[in-house]
């Protein structure tokens, strides 16, 4: 059920991220992966088993018209990337001395811009195995080692300044220059916003009640419990933001009643709130807009019934069945043994021509 709606809308913020993945004896999977990201939507991919790169959304398309050359560019970067993470992964083995098994060597960089203030960030981290191994940080201009075995690579990434102004420049110039090229061809999908549907459920009356947000887009929104008008922290189950099949995106958050008397419901409410709207949708706690299992648990009930008692008629009629069978067929034998030939002929309706008195 949709609550009360406040669309005023403020600044928004828009991200572009990169994640490349290199692995080893990981089976049947491209040992490179590169794809890239705005707002959450892919819009590229790239791995060294088709060692092309491919445009992920029908708006990326349209870069070709400003840049022709931008999928060969783009490929050959990814295939010196293969190379240079084929490499790299190696040597990380080597010198945390795991050369067997299972490993990744990963990066996630990219950057953001507020439309409104203009304000850029960056950022870069690396991480092996599924750790963070080592991190750059653009304001301080420095990397951060994560691990011991990442030292050595911190002291050899601090003292090359050429890489320092590179990372500067990307982030401060190339990357949010790109990342404004990319909202603008697909500003029609980017931007727009989908308010979504809000429900109350709850499994059992002893269950928390979920508050459930589904079909919101972008992915940038906040869904929390109130009492009196206060934001609720604490004892909160916050569940993370899972896409839907059709773009948009569902998000829930639980609020434990145990410990609050039903005359006090009416205090709390559910307020979702989609980035860049000052206000959200308010859906307050009612115990006639909870959707809870019962009735689904009634409904799985008679189907159960229903299913046993149409087995049980099919076992009665085909053991029905099966004593009309031995009745008959005890009746065939006692009349075999005690009537007369033409007698049996006429209750068997038989052939007899060849019987003889």
């Amino acid at each position: 059920e949709k609550g009360r709606i406040f669309p005023f809308l403020l600044a928004v913020t828009y991200i572009v991220k990169y994640f490349y993945t290199a692995s080893s004896g990981v089976p049947n999977f491209p040992e490179f992966v590169g794809v890239g990201l705005v707002d959450e939507v892919q819009m590229i991919h790239y791995d060294s088993n088709t060692k092309r790169t491919e445009p992920k959304q029908d708006w990326m398309k349209k870069v070709t018209a400003d840049d022709p050359q931008y999928w060969e560019r783009q490929t050959g970067k990814f295939v010196d990337k293969q190379q240079i993470y084929k490499a790299e992964i190696e040597i990380i083995k080597r010198r945390i001395n795991k050369t067997g098994g299972v490993h990744t060597y990963q990066t996630m960089y990219g950057c953001d811009w507020d439309d409104e203030t203009g304000d850029v960030n960056g950022f870069l981290r690396l991480g092996y195995d599924g750790e963070d191994f080592i991190s750059f940080d653009l304001k301080e201009e420095t990397w951060i080692a994560a691990k011991p075995e990442s030292v050595i690579t911190k002291h050899k990434f601090n003292n090359n300044k050429g890489l320092k102004a590179q990372l500067k420049q990307y982030y401060t110039q190339l990357c949010p220059d790109r990342l404004k090229n990319y909202v603008n061809y697909g500003r029609s999908s980017l931007l727009r916003t989908e308010l979504p549907s809000v429900s109350l459920l709850q499994k059992n009356p002893s269950s928390p009640v979920s508050c459930h947000a589904t079909g919101f887009y972008p992915n940038r929104a906040t869904l929390i419990w109130r009492k009196d008008q206060y934001d609720l922290h604490e004892n909160m189950d916050h569940g993370e933001i899972l896409p839907n099949h059709d773009g948009s995106f569902q998000m829930s958050v639980d609020l434990d009643l145990s410990s609050v008397k039903p005359e006090d419901w009416g205090r709390y409410e559910c307020v979702f709130r989609l980035s860049g709207m000052k206000d959200g949708i308010i859906t307050r706690l009612d115990k006639d807009r909870i959707r809870n299992g019962e009735h689904k648990f009634i409904l799985l009930f008679y189907f159960h019934l229903f299913f046993i008692m149409t087995f049980v008629t099919f076992l009665h009629f085909f053991l029905a069945i099966i004593c009309f069978s031995c009745i008959l067929l005890l009746f065939q034998l006692f009349a075999l043994s005690f009537l007369p030939q033409r007698c049996i002929c006429h209750v068997f309706h038989v052939h007899c021509a060849y019987f003889t008195e």
